[in-house]
């Protein structure tokens, strides 16, 4: 044991010294820790976006970001399914069997999705990129057919979609709505972007 009296102060600057640095250690490491996170580069490029629709009600929409693009998915009503197969016999491509970009197989139904209450398509028009607008009322209304079954409307050009994202015929847009690579991970959670498990 030493005789050497203990000098408080150098005690004191050494502990808050320490104190300084395991903070400034702290700083340092969040922002290198934050960078294993997906950049905002990435997910433009095509990271898969996870999305949560428990509180999608019927009849509403909503919209989110997918390598930079508008990606909507929509919670249809029963009524909504139904009208689908109304309008068949109006649409260029009712089947989705144009191949202009990919169609994921389980698109490949008349109602254009995995589940036929949930549609899910990027919210561009396949004529000159415009985002057509919600028309989901059905009935007679200003630049639309008197017996609309409600869609999408794109007032750029006039092309009409049904609430799968079929185009009508006779109209600028050549193609029907994207559908993009999607799957579910629960009744819950979408994962845009990602249709298989790895």
């Amino acid at each position: 044991m030493s005789d050497t009296p203990v000098d408080s102060s150098k005690r004191t600057w050494l502990i808050a010294s320490t104190c300084a640095g395991a903070v400034g250690a702290g700083f340092v490491a969040t922002p290198f820790v934050s960078s294993f996170q997906p950049s905002e580069r990435a997910k433009a490029a095509g990271a898969a976006v996870e999305v949560d629709i428990s509180a999608l009600k019927a009849g509403e929409k909503l919209t989110v970001e997918w390598r930079g693009k508008p990606v909507w998915i929509m919670k249809r009503t029963p009524e909504q399914v139904e009208s689908l197969k109304k309008v068949e016999g109006q649409l260029a491509d009712p089947n989705s069997s144009r191949t202009a970009y990919p169609i994921p197989e389980y698109a490949k139904n008349g109602h254009r999705s995995i589940k036929p209450e949930i549609m899910v398509a990027v919210g561009i028009c396949t004529h000159l990129g415009c985002s057509p607008g919600d028309k989901f009322a059905a009935g007679p209304q200003p630049s639309l057919p008197d017996d609309w079954q409600g869609g999408f409307l794109c007032a750029c050009h006039g092309s009409t979609f049904d609430l799968a994202g079929r185009v009508f015929k006779n109209k600028p847009a050549p193609d029907n709505l994207e559908v993009p690579p999607h799957m579910y991970l629960s009744d819950t959670k979408l994962i845009i972007g990602e249709d298989k498990k790895a």
